[in-house]
């Protein structure tokens, strides 16, 4: 049986062992002991039967507690014990009442009525024949020693040792014979301990824990005295020992609690990655925040960079033993609740700042015991495993000071616009005082209370020697003055990217997590790269929206080699308008698509040499238009993406046919649906600029895809990494088909209309695109390192006045300052054609009809095609421009020529 992790068969086994040692040790250092004691059985009394049965009977019933007892006061306590003057101990009472109450009292009875209920069935046999030997019992006083005549009755013996036994004994549930001899006829019953005694004929041995070597004299004999005080004292033994064992067992439970405790602590190495829950943190690649939401620190430095004077400031308020004990300042909580009592106020904490950085990042502001216990428990292993000077400096970037700030540099910040360095001793102070209570004692809600405190601080530093009596007054004289300033943390660096990394987030972090909160999210973006981008898109929308028509712009950039973006803008102000262009708007790309359908074209085998005519066609009811409605005949494939000419690029999808394009482009990065039609070769599907841009990386990365992200890490609340970015590229293209379709569009760049975005000191290959209307104007570009695309339109998707060209012009614009000082790298040659096969295997579109030659008027009507229409005066519907497109030139600025004025003539009256 276990209870409360003690095992009482065990306990009480023990407590017999020593009870039997300790009574025989009386028993043999007795100076009234008479001489036969150590022989004797105790049996050589004059009580008659009767007696020794209702002793016997008293003695076996006195365990019984009544269901109804309540504990006993100290005065009936007390009553058990009656003094005489003639006796050198108190005499207890014969029926164990006292000790029946102190079961009670201690609140074990169900434990010992479980006992007893066991004691009951082992035993019931042998005292119920116990009971019917009574009557026959001897009333012989004296025995020879060693020797025992026939019918011996023994009660429940656990240990006979090196006894003799005459015939006729009986043995009943004998736990151990050790080394003795039992005659016929005699009877032994359950005996704790029969040392080395010899009973006579019908003689019964009680059930006693322990039958001392005595012989109990006749009542009127001299001996008997001593046997009172030795009978007085086994109670009080008892109650002694099992008050001193149950503590025992208290206190090794307690201590067990303890190591449970302990065990279960959090590792303690990692504070300095910690964060609160509900907090967000995003950083760049350089670890410079963007952004930060919930109860954050901004701004974390090493103890080095915080002045030692604000440091010592705190620890002279909050723990000026810090440095002399282990966690937990027995002294100083002692000290504080008298410094407390006599200033009537809080003055003081108890708790030591390694608590309070426990309390902060392990625990909660929960009042209960076993958080105490646990707070203590925490201190004491960080100051086991951090030095006094990690937790300071954990303690100081991390403590609340109230106002939204965490940290002595954010509430620096935040009350007097100032950085530590550059605090006064009185600001000092005043932060200082902010723990306990920062809402109270803060110089922005509460002045007169703010300088109170902080004259508390001052004074405090004055006695702990930090600072002289003359510094102390002069601070304490300084007037409250206070500069608030929002929370850093509230402002955001590169907001469009950090909004693109919080809904990228769940993609690769559990809801949990999410919820928890206390992330730390490391992100891809180059600085130096988003800054200038964000400019290039300000003056874009600025210079040239005001004159083409557009009022927003975004602009993505993406390392090719390893799919991290770089920079990331999508519009001109992010407090106008937090839509973002370059990840949530959907919009139909124009011709920059074909560079997607010519790779298809390149990987199903073709040649960039094979030709296709230009010429009025109309297949299943469409009719693909080049810009004018002019048609140039017969056109290489090269060609015909430099010049950005329309049918040419639909004959060739039908060629490719609908699936396997689709697939590529969808292989390349393109996430959106794309239709399967013909129009689908001039970007009549809708696309974000991150995918298309992301698309067009695989191109520069010779085929082979990595999917753009901004995140790298994931880290949560504790330092561990929950997440970390392990993109490997994919081959969805081969190597010889990318070379071909980045050796046209180099192409498109030196020759056709990429013309604007040209860098002086090394090649690039892109594409432009203008939707229908010129509502959308494009042009994603590359160099073997870095892939960019760049959008120019209107959220309402009103036309603009503007060219592809001016998007191109924007692109070199960011690239000529991003990639400055980059390594030139080449684009691969152009490979061998000649017997070239393809990747991919073409599927060729099969169209229910073609018409040649005719062209379909506004009205729907199909008539011949005519090269030199009449003009009218009706807008004919935009359709890409094709080689006529002229390259977009930035205007230069002519000086007016100086006339000199006419003579001057006088005005006739």
């Amino acid at each position: 049986m276990r209870f409360e992790g003690l095992n009482v068969s065990e306990f009480f086994s023990n407590i017999k062992d020593k009870l039997s040692k300790v009574t025989k040790g009386v028993g043999d250092n007795s100076d009234l002991e008479s001489p036969n004691a150590a022989n004797s059985t105790g049996l050589n009394s004059s009580q008659s039967p009767p007696e020794l049965s209702g002793r016997i009977t008293g003695e076996r019933s006195e365990y019984v507690i009544s269901e109804d007892a309540e504990p006993p006061e100290e005065s009936e306590l007390a009553s058990e014990y009656s003094y005489s003057e003639q006796d050198e101990f108190p005499i207890v009472k014969r029926d164990w009442e006292g000790l029946r109450r102190l079961i009670v009292w201690l609140e074990i009875e169900p434990q010992v009525s479980s006992l007893q209920e066991k004691g009951k069935r082992l035993l019931g046999p042998g005292l119920s024949l116990l009971g019917n030997k009574l009557p026959e019992q001897s009333h012989s006083s004296e025995l020879p020693e060693n020797s025992a005549p026939p019918n011996t009755e023994l009660q429940i013996n656990t240990e006979l040792q090196e006894n003799s036994a005459p015939p006729n004994t009986e043995l009943q549930i004998n736990t151990e014979l050790q080394e003795s001899i039992a005659p016929p006829n005699t009877k032994l019953q359950i005996n704790t301990e029969v040392q080395e005694n010899s009973a006579p004929l019908n003689t019964e041995l009680q059930i006693n824990t322990e039958l001392q070597e005595s012989i109990v004299p006749p009542e009127d004999s001299a001996p008997q005295k001593n046997t009172k005080k030795r009978l007085s004292r086994r109670p009080k033994f008892w109650i002694g020992l099992g008050v001193l064992s149950i503590g025992s067992g208290a206190l090794i439970y307690g201590l067990w609690i303890l190591y449970t405790l302990d065990k279960g602590l959090p590792d303690v190495n990692d504070l300095s990655a910690f964060n609160r829950d509900g907090t967000l943190t995003i950083k760049a690649a350089d670890n410079t925040i963007l952004l930060q939401s919930g109860p954050a620190t901004r701004d974390k430095l090493k103890l080095k960079e915080i002045p030692e004077l604000l440091t010592k400031a705190f620890i002279a308020i909050e723990d000026r033993r810090f440095y002399e004990h282990r966690g937990v300042d027995y002294q100083g909580i002692v000290r504080s609740i008298a410094s407390n009592v006599i200033a009537r106020d809080l003055v003081q904490g108890g708790s030591t700042i390694t608590q309070q950085l426990a309390r902060v990042v392990f625990l909660n502001q929960e009042r209960s015991l076993k958080r105490k216990v646990r707070e203590a428990l925490l201190a004491q292993k960080i100051e086991r495993e951090l030095t006094k000077e990690q937790v300071l400096e954990r303690y100081l970037n991390l403590v609340y000071l109230g106002s939204d700030a965490y940290g002595v540099a954010d509430a620096a910040w935040v009350f007097f616009s100032k950085s530590v360095d550059k605090l006064t001793l009185a600001e000092m102070a005043t932060l200082a005082g902010l723990p306990p209570a920062p809402s109270e004692y803060s110089p922005l809600v509460n002045p007169d209370i703010a300088k109170q405190r902080r004259n508390i601080v001052l004074q405090q530093m004055q006695e702990s020697k930090v600072i002289t009596e003359a510094q102390a007054k002069e601070a304490q004289a300084e007037p409250i003055k206070v500069k608030q300033s929002q929370p850093k943390r509230f402002k955001v660096v590169a907001p469009y990217f950090a909004s693109y990394i919080r809904k990228e987030l769940p993609r690769y972090v559990s809801k949990d997590a999410l919820e928890s909160g206390g992330l730390t999210v490391e992100t891809t973006v180059d600085l130096k790269w988003q800054k200038i981008a964000e400019q290039v898109i300000k003056d874009a929308i600025d210079v040239d929206g005001r004159r083409q028509g557009f009022e927003q712009a975004a602009l993505v950039s993406i390392e090719a080699k390893t799919g991290e973006v770089k920079a990331l803008v999508g519009g001109g102000s992010f407090k106008d308008s937090q839509f973002n262009r370059a990840t949530q708007a959907l919009r139909q790309p124009g011709s920059t698509f074909k560079g997607l359908v010519y790779a298809a074209a390149m990987g199903a085998g073709f040649s960039p040499y094979d030709s296709y005519e230009d010429a009025p066609i109309i297949i299943d009811g469409y009719q693909p238009n080049n810009y004018g409605k002019k048609f140039s005949g017969w056109r290489s494939i090269s060609d015909a993406l430099t010049s950005s000419v329309n049918v040419v690029a639909v004959r060739v999808l039908m060629d490719v046919g609908f699936e396997p394009a689709i697939k590529l482009a969808h292989d390349m990065g393109i996430k959106s649906k794309l239709s399967p039609i013909y129009s689908l070769a001039l970007g009549s599907s809708e696309v974000n600029l991150l995918e298309l841009t992301n698309a067009y990386g695989t191109l520069a990365s010779e085929g082979n895809f990595i999917e753009a992200h901004g995140i790298t890490k994931v880290i949560d609340q504790r330092g561990d990494v929950i997440y970390k970015a392990d993109f490997k590229p994919k081959r969805v293209l081969d190597k010889d088909s990318a070379a071909i379709t980045t050796w046209m569009l180099e192409g498109v760049v030196t020759g056709g209309t990429g013309g604007p975005a040209s860098l002086g000191d090394r090649a690039v290959a892109g594409k432009t695109g203008t939707s229908e209307k010129v509502r959308d104007l494009w042009f994603i570009g590359y160099i073997p390192q870095v892939v960019t695309g760049v959008w120019l339109g209107n959220d309402d998707n009103y036309p603009t006045g503007g060219t592809s060209g001016t998007a191109a012009y924007n692109w070199r614009d960011f690239m000529s300052k991003a990639v400055k000082g980059m390594p030139v790298q080449e684009f691969p040659k152009l490979p061998k054609l000649e017997g070239r096969k393809g990747s991919i295997k073409a599927k060729p579109v099969e169209p229910k009809e073609i018409i040649r030659g005719m062209i379909m008027n506004d009205d729907g009507a199909i008539v011949p095609y005519n090269p030199n229409p009449e003009p009218k005066h009706r807008e004919p519907a935009y359709q890409e421009p094709a080689y006529q497109e002229p390259a977009y030139k930035e205007p230069a600025y002519q000086e007016p020529a100086y006339q000199e004025p006419e003579r001057y003539q006088e005005p006739r009256y």
